[in-house]
């Protein structure tokens, strides 16, 4: 009966364990929104679903999950938003698209984004971000959309990104760039509109001729 009685508290404990722990990704990735709610300003109530007390966040509005109840998606383009970007976003590591273009966010494009590992689109247009381009999103190797266009960027434009070997859109007109432009990798099929109205951008990196470290007033 001993023995029994053992087997059975082993095999609650085990349903226990399996029951508690499978939420785990998806409670960091709720905590991981949950603190980009607490530093943004929500006027109109967009993120009034969030609930941090539910299991996960594929309930709340605006998020997007897969079958694991892993979130995929966010979406608050022109939600009129206004705050910073946290750098918590970048444990979701199945998010696919990240849509925040449109609002009134301010502050640095947080270089923890590079974690991102599933990501296909980043659209952080018409913000009002500040600070340099961070060279980590190079390593979003699946990365095809990255819009930045209308913002207050600085810096230069991290040579590294012409490793996205699946980069399909590249926008960064309308900042504040300096120095010269990669043109190659990646780089090599964009048109000079993705980099236009940048008034200390000297124009494209000439191989050979133009190192890209120097020049402009960086």
């Amino acid at each position: 009966m001993k023995i029994w009685a053992m087997f059975r508290l082993l095999a609650a404990f085990l349903l226990l364990s399996t029951t508690f722990s499978a939420p785990a990704n998806t409670n960091l990735e709720g905590d991981a929104l949950y603190a980009l709610r607490r530093a943004v300003k929500d006027p109109n109530g967009v993120l009034e679903s969030w609930d941090p007390t539910l299991v996960d966040p594929c309930t709340w509005f605006h998020v997007t999950c897969d079958t694991d109840n892993r979130v995929t998606r966010l979406d608050l383009g022109n939600a009129k938003l206004s705050g910073s970007l946290v750098p918590e976003l970048g444990k979701l590591e199945r998010l696919q698209y990240l849509e925040l273009y449109m609002n009134n966010l301010v502050g640095p494009v947080p270089e923890e984004l590079g974690g991102l590992k599933s990501l296909l689109s980043l659209d952080l247009y018409h913000n009002n971000l500040t600070g340099s381009i961070p060279s980590s999103l190079s390593k979003l190797s699946n990365l095809k959309f990255l819009r930045l266009n209308s913002n207050n960027l600085t810096g230069r434009i991290p040579r590294e990104l012409t490793k996205l070997g699946n980069l399909k859109i590249f926008d960064v007109s309308n900042n504040d760039l300096c120095g010269t432009f990669p043109t190659s990798g990646s780089f090599s099929k964009l048109s000079e509109e993705s980099f236009k109205n940048n008034p200390r951008l000297e124009g494209p990196e000439l191989m050979g001729f133009v190192r890209y470290d120097v020049g402009g007033s960086c």
